[in-house]
């Protein structure tokens, strides 16, 4: 019996031997088969044999085919862990039992967990590395500590713990100011030594100007303590509280994420420098600016300038000369409704509309602090534009800076960044470039605000005509009256409409929602008017060089498609500028007049027109939107309306029509949808011909007339958009041309007959 057990006994070692060698082999051939992805076993696992059941000393594998395997593959990333339904389908589909698809989706998954097993360790493993390095090569400089005023190994029990890690962090950051130095001073066009540097890295010196706002100290030793390293910079250093920086929009690593921190870090200084040198020139007086002979504007002592301000983006470019202005009003709207106005680039355009052809902002680096817009620096690309075919658009890319000065003052400033982006390549900027601009703004206890704007710009004068030279110099183009004017008339406008009543003028049977209805549809009105004058972006134009068209006229031509607000076909558009020896007022005064019309407009079919409706836009008469219709002659013609919107301010005037469709305005002036009503506008933009305004043309006075009997000049710039074709893809002709350019010309010598100017 003893040996008969130990003969059992030695069987069943030998047994379970085998059994456990079985097991490893199996398990090794499913690990190879799982992972290969292509394999499975054709019977079912252990857990779901019988515990009776004696296993097969051999399994017997099934190879799957490529095109089981992508089957299984493509629902594995669908869903990884199909239910019996989704396995009983996709066994049926390939020809394979539930139980094999079951096994083969386990080891997949086991797979799988076994990949990110190991890619995580080896994440694991090499943070491990990297702290482990740091940390030696933190002990070896704690090891040899070095002292910073001798330059020798330091004694150890002199220097505390933090202070040794101070030491190597400032180390660290001195290395990398001096490349952002670097930097600087090609970028700025200086050496960096002309900044106002601290004397010392502790000794951070808080300047404070009249305003409360940054002085040069400060932006120095906000430049300092910039951290240039993997992130955006901290604009919490110099600035009485933190700014909530916005996260960059797709992740750079490497050289691109510290050649975008070095960039940011460019733009805050530029900026700081910027706010530092409006507020500075908002606020002087007499040396700085000086007031001129001819209409008492203020002008900049260029001498003096060049004393109190470094050039903050470079030396003015050869060719160009300098415009500067500044002008004060009284505005009807708070300080923080401004702000908000001129830090969204839609409401910026919406302000001002005749002089921002089209705006974004392209990047946003700070939104503001505390829910406000004090520390928001932003991007932004703008259009500006004299209403002239003979003066080009200003395209400019700038940086917007705004900063609460004090409670109830922010300033707001804009100054081009071409000179940053000058090293990807050639320059930006075409034909002018802004310098520090903008206002501060100041709250009034009236409601009102008290506004000061400074434009200074450089730019380069042979791409203006002649005849608006003296108007540009002077700063009444793109200068701070223009701005400011504006800036009045928009904000007394909303104030009038916002109001409960209704001016003793305007006709009352025009509901509310129709005068909201009918000033959107005069305000799209202008703005392709404008559009048409300029050849800005906003449409896409072709200009025309046909020998048939006089010099001074532009004509272009575009195609309207798919624009519920324009009637499709060939648009033509022809402008151009003549000056007349009339004053601006007297002008504005005729071509507004309804009952003189008839003079110069062949829309009127040679009588009278008769206002139908007016809604008021100012306390000057000559700010309003009327409807006008064309009293019919014979019974051949059918009466027609005409729209029609005029402005005036200190800066220029405008007079804009179009006409409409009779059914249409009905539907408006009861409060309708006005982006449906098709129209194509023409009109007149009148500015003064110069701050002179000696009865002459500019760089051409008149010398056969008494200077004391001179009266003031005007630039008037004509323009019509003419549907000349109503297929968009017809050719245009030459007789299209000539009719706009005889137009052109018919129109501009009726005006001058009726005031009796034609010599």
């Amino acid at each position: 019996m003893e040996g008969q057990g130990g003969g059992e006994g030695t069987r069943m070692v030998e047994n379970n031997y085998e059994s456990n060698n079985n097991g490893l082999r199996r398990s090794r051939e499913e690990e190879h088969e799982s992972r290969s992805g292509s394999d499975n076993m054709d019977a079912g696992s252990g857990d779901d044999l019988d515990a009776n059941d004696k296993p097969p000393r051999k399994k017997r594998y099934h190879r799957h085919t490529p095109q089981q395997i992508q089957e299984l593959e493509a629902l594995f990333k669908e869903c990884p862990h199909p239910d019996e339904k989704q396995r009983l389908e996709l066994s049926r589909r390939l020809c394979l039992e539930t139980r094999q698809v079951k096994f083969w989706f386990q080891n997949r998954r086991t797979q799988m967990k076994t990949q990110l097993e190991r890619h995580e360790n080896s994440l694991l493993r090499q943070e491990n590395d990297k702290l482990r390095a740091e940390n030696m090569s933190i002990r070896e400089a704690m090891r040899n500590p070095i002292c910073t005023n001798c330059g020798g190994p330091a004694i150890i029990g002199d220097i505390s713990i933090e202070e040794q890690h101070l030491r190597i962090e400032n180390a660290r950051l001195k290395d990398e100011l001096d490349r952002v130095c670097a930097l600087a001073g090609k970028f700025l066009g200086r050496p960096i030594s002309s900044f106002a540097m601290p004397n010392s890295s502790l000794e951070l010196g808080v300047g404070i100007n009249p305003y409360g706002g940054l002085s040069s100290n400060n932006m120095t030793t906000m430049a300092m303590t910039l951290p240039l390293g993997g992130g955006p910079p901290d604009f919490s250093v110099g600035i009485s509280s933190p700014l909530p920086v916005v996260a960059q929009g797709r992740a750079t690593t490497g050289v691109n994420t510290i050649e975008r921190s070095l960039e940011r870090s460019m733009y805050l200084e530029l900026a700081l420098a910027a706010m530092d040198e409006l507020v500075k020139m908002a606020q002087a007086d007499e040396p700085l600016w000086v007031r001129g002979f001819e209409g008492g504007r203020e002008m900049v002592n260029m001498d003096e300038y060049s004393r109190n301000f470094s050039p903050c983006i470079g030396l003015k470019p050869n060719g160009f000369v300098t415009e500067a202005s500044r002008e004060t009003g009284m505005v009807i709207i708070n300080s923080l409704a401004l702000v908000e106005t001129l830090m969204d680039s839609n409401k910026w355009a919406e302000m001002f509309p005749c002089v921002i052809a089209r705006t974004t902002t392209t990047d946003v680096i700070s939104h503001g602090m505390g829910g406000t817009r004090n520390g928001a620096l932003q991007l932004m690309h703008a259009e500006l534009q004299v209403l002239s075919p003979l003066v080009p658009v200003r395209e400019v890319n700038f940086l917007r800076f705004c900063k609460q000065q004090a409670e109830g003052v922010w300033a707001v400033v804009d100054v081009s960044i071409d000179t940053i982006r000058e090293t990807s390549g050639t320059p930006t900027f075409l034909s002018c470039r802004r310098l520090p601009s903008g206002c501060v703004v100041q709250d009034m206890p009236n409601g009102y605000s008290k506004v000061t704007w400074v434009e200074h710009a450089e730019y380069d004068e042979s791409v203006v005509h002649q005849l608006y030279r003296p108007l540009i110099a002077a700063g009444m183009g793109f200068g701070a009256q223009r701005w400011v004017a504006t800036l009045q008339r928009q904000c007394e406008c909303l104030a009038i409409l916002m109001s409960s009543s209704v001016s003793t003028r305007d006709h009352t049977a025009i509901t509310a929602s129709g005068r909201r209805s009918m000033l959107k549809l005069a305000q799209r009105m202008t703005d392709n008017f404008c559009a048409g004058v300029c050849a800005s972006t906003v449409h896409k134009w072709n200009k025309l060089c046909a020998g048939n068209v006089d010099e001074d006229v532009r004509v272009m031509t575009r195609q309207s498609v798919d624009d519920p607000g324009e009637p499709p076909g060939i648009v033509l558009s022809a402008a151009t500028s003549v000056w007349l020896p009339v004053s601006p007022q007297r002008l504005f005064d005729f071509l507004r007049n309804e009952r003189l019309r008839s003079e110069w407009d062949i829309l009127s079919n040679g009588g009278p027109m008769q206002e139908m409706a007016h809604i008021a836009k100012g306390q000057d008469h000559g700010n309003c939107v009327s409807l006008l219709r064309a009293s019919a002659m014979n019974s051949n013609q059918s009466s027609m309306l005409i729209l029609q919107e005029t402005c005036i301010d200190a800066a220029g005037s405008l007079v804009v029509y179009a006409p409409v469709d009779i059914p249409a305005m009905h539907v408006v002036m009861n409060g309708g949808d006005s982006a449906y009503v098709a129209l194509l506008p023409s009109g007149f933009a009148i500015v003064p011909d110069g701050p002179c305004n000696n009865g002459g043309p500019p760089e051409r006075p008149n010398a056969n007339v008494d200077p004391t009997q001179r009266v003031g000049g005007s630039l008037l710039t004509v323009a019509f958009q003419i549907l000349v074709n109503s297929l968009p893809t017809a050719k245009l002709t030459v007789e299209s041309v000539e009719t706009v350019n005889n137009l052109i010309s018919c129109t501009v010598q009726k005006i001058k007959g009726a005031l009796q100017c034609e010599n």
